[in-house]
Formats: C-alpha cells, structure tokens, sequence
C-alpha cells in the first residue's frame, strides 16, 4: 500500500506528495480546459504513468534474462475524446529498444509490455494501440 497526499493550491492547481519518499509533483488543468497548463495534467500522468510503467516492467523481465536495455525509450500521445464526458479516449505508445535482442528476446519483451499493471488498471474504452522500434545499436542479448 502506498499513500499519495493531494492538495488543491487553487487556480485548478493541485500539489501530491509522496508519502514513502517525500516527493512532491504539482498538476495544472491544461489550457484547452480552463488552465494555465504549466506542469504536467492529471490525464498527461496516466500516459506518463503507462510508458514508465512499460519500461520498467520489460526492465524486470529483461534483467531476469541478463537483457540489457539502458537507454530504451517510450513515448505516449494523449488523445482526449468528450463522448459525452470528458476523458482520455486513446493512448498511442512508441517503444524504442536500444541494444540487440534475438527474435525471442523480442517476444518475450514485448509480451511483457503489454502486462504492466497500468495497463491492465486501465478502462477498457481507452484504446492503447503500441508499435515497437528495435535498433541493433550497442547490447547482445
């Protein structure tokens, strides 16, 4: 169990803090929805919750292989739909794997992504399409 303190500052802006470590983030309302859009929106951190997510559970699966994968990356784009409420409708997700991985390295990276908890926790309604770009720059499976 893992606690989050929120607080609402005003002018649609919210301060979290991390109760295990402390950390604070700030979320601001985005400015196609009344906000000034000066940090990250609360819907701008479950795409940012879903690509670390990503990563770090192909990180888990890769390091029990002895897979080295420093320096892969993820990005996520946001598609916000009002049908009729307000809501993320689609998350488009890039995975670029730095390192070389054999066709079952591949697999088995791949099947991982799709397992992160994010992912699974999230509403069936979102649509979570995800493409893979492999390099052969640097590691060895």
């Amino acid at each position: 169990m893992v606690e989050i303190q929120m607080k609402y500052e005003g002018s649609l802006r919210c301060a979290a803090v991390h109760a295990p470590s402390r950390t604070q983030l700030v979320t601001d309302a985005p400015v196609d929805n009344q906000g000034k859009g000066e940090s990250f929106s609360p819907t701008d951190l479950v795409a940012t919750a879903l690509g670390t997510c990503i990563l770090t559970t192909m990180a888990v699966v890769a390091e029990r292989h002895g897979w080295r994968m420093e320096g892969s990356e993820a990005s996520v784009v946001k598609h916000m739909v009002a049908d009729p409420a307000r809501r993320i409708g689609k998350l488009t997700v890039t995975i670029r794997m730095h390192g070389t991985f054999d066709a079952r390295a591949r697999e088995t990276l791949e099947r991982a992504a799709h397992t992160c908890p994010v992912h699974k926790s999230l509403a069936a309604n979102v649509e979570i399409p995800m493409s893979f770009e492999w390099d052969s720059s640097g590691v060895r499976a």
